[in-house]
């Protein structure tokens, strides 16, 4: 969840997605990441010697989770046309897997026979700008790569023209649209 705000239009739709996940059997989790104490990374290059991250702090907690996680679902609102610090933060301080990857090529920390690993997104804006996910879902595209997810595009559920906290609670085609997500998401 990575929505500075709780029980805003982003929560709402994820735990809808979260409930048809679990309708299908999935056993899911959701971290809220405000309030999570999460450094943006400092780029010391610690995590060149080993893949490591140096910095102590409430990430350690989401490491376990992404290691863990056959499927990863974000949830977000779009600020400047990007996700928000919450967010961002966390995506940042997955370098040590881009590097894990890409420099000392190693696999992501997941046991040999574990399933395929899809992730999706679910954002919501306030405005109808044609480019409105654009930036997030850039974002995204590497952060999934980064930690070895597929995303699956087909099932990202991007929402405009919703503002006001608990608007979409008043659109329940959006909100049935975020429940079939998150159990097809499940099925794969």
């Amino acid at each position: 969840m990575g929505s500075p705000r709780r029980e805003g239009n982003s929560e709402i739709l994820l735990d809808r997605a979260l409930k048809g996940a679990a309708e299908a059997g999935a056993e899911v989790k959701k971290i809220r990441l405000v309030g999570l104490n999460i450094s943006g990374c400092t780029e010391c290059n610690d995590c060149y010697d080993d893949g490591s991250c140096s910095t102590a702090d409430d990430m350690d907690r989401v490491y376990r989770v992404l290691e863990w996680a056959d499927r990863i679902l974000i949830a977000a609102p779009i600020f400047f046309m990007g996700l928000p610090s919450q967010a961002k933060a966390m995506i940042d301080r997955t370098q040590r897997y881009w590097v894990l990857k890409y420099v000392l090529h190693q696999p992501f920390p997941r046991p040999a026979n574990a399933p395929p690993r899809y992730g999706s997104f679910i954002g919501v804006g306030a405005t109808k700008g044609k480019r409105l996910f654009d930036g997030a879902i850039s974002t995204l595209k590497y952060f999934f790569d980064a930690i070895s997810v597929e995303p699956r595009e087909d099932l990202y559920l991007l929402i405009r023209m919703v503002d006001e906290k608990g608007e979409i609670r008043e659109r329940e085609t959006e909100l049935d649209s975020a429940y079939k997500m998150g159990k097809k998401l499940a099925e794969l």
